[in-house]
């Protein structure tokens, strides 16, 4: 065979693989044509090549380029032609038509929106966020605070331990101790954490919750100061409000008071949320004790100070009119996604 003879072959070849590999229908049949084409025993292809040793030396040359340029255009002819194959399988069966799947929409969860907008007003009110660890010791947890040996919150049916004097923060208030510990007056903080309590998870209670805690310590801090932060807070979060201190007690500070926002339900009116007093509580506040002051190291005598704790979750239950606080918790995204900024 001549070299233009074996030419005119390898372009006839090329014309009628292109008919061959169109026409497969199945992988198998495009297989088929593979093997047909390019197989090494019985290909077309190979059999061309068969006749390139018969050819004169200076024609050779010629002849295996065509052969290699043959052989690369089958090839990818046949690559491509899977390729469709792969595309037609992964629609085949759907129906075009059909609405498509719900997508649900992320967002932060809303007691981290509650608390990032909480830390936005008291940042612009001059305080700085501080945080501290959730496995404490009962000094820093108890003793420091001014509970007394035999408060019942030390008990074991109240508090998480986890070694002899260790446990599970139960408020976020050993932040405010390591910090007068470790800053000197004046200081102004925001503790925002989990805790951690022995509760029954019911409509109003979790074993794990966020809480944030307010301190500001310095020269002539006053019940009035700590009033007006608070009035501040209010206003800027809830909008325009009515607010109310109550009488109180805890053991870090005296004089002690709950402080209480108007109903965001029923504006005042009464409603069985807030027990038709028109009022709900937020955070608890007071002076703090002489007695804590000392504990952390600041001199009772020249410094005073006052501090606050609220429950986020508590208050994105205002926020959002919830009836039950495990809506927070129970990862429903149906009902998340409602609250999703």
């Amino acid at each position: 065979m001549t070299l233009e003879e074996l030419l005119s072959q390898v372009h006839e070849l090329e014309a009628a693989a292109s008919t061959i590999i169109d026409a497969a229908a199945t992988r198998d049949e495009l297989e088929q044509a593979r093997t047909s084409l390019l197989g090494r025993k019985s290909g077309r292809l190979t059999a061309l090549m068969k006749e390139l040793p018969n050819l004169p030396a200076e024609e050779r040359r010629e002849a295996g380029a065509a052969f290699n340029r043959l052989k690369e255009s089958l090839e990818q002819k046949l690559e491509s032609r899977n390729e469709s194959f792969a595309a037609t399988a992964a629609t085949s069966g759907l129906d075009l038509t059909m609405p498509a799947r719900h997508q649900w929409k992320g967002g932060r969860h809303p007691v981290t929106a509650v608390i990032e907008e909480i830390e936005d007003i008291f940042r612009e009110l001059g305080f700085t966020v501080a945080l501290g660890p959730e496995i404490e010791t009962d000094w820093y947890n108890f003793g420091a605070l001014n509970f007394p040996a035999d408060h019942p919150a030390m008990d074991m049916h109240d508090t998480l331990y986890l070694g002899d004097g260790v446990l599970l923060r139960t408020h976020t208030s050993p932040v405010q101790i390591r910090t007068l510990q470790s800053h000197p007056p004046p200081i102004r903080i925001l503790a925002p954490g989990n805790v951690y309590r022995r509760d029954f998870f019911d409509a109003s209670h979790a074993p794990m919750f966020s809480q944030i805690e307010g301190l500001s310590v310095d020269e002539g801090i006053s019940f009035v100061d700590l009033k007006a932060t608070l009035n501040q807070f209010a206003n800027r979060f809830f909008g325009k409000t009515r607010t109310r201190f109550r009488p109180s007690y805890f053991p870090f500070t005296e004089p002690s008071a709950e402080m209480d926002v108007e109903c965001q339900l029923c504006h005042g009116s009464g409603c069985a949320s807030c027990k038709n007093t028109g009022w709900m509580e937020i955070l608890g506040s007071g002076m703090v004790h002489p007695n804590v002051l000392d504990a952390a190291g600041v001199d009772s005598e020249t410094y005073t100070g006052w501090a606050f704790g609220m429950g986020p979750g508590r208050i994105a239950m205002l926020r959002y009119g919830l009836p039950d606080i495990r809506l927070l918790y129970d990862s429903d995204m149906r009902f998340l996604e409602q609250l999703a900024q």
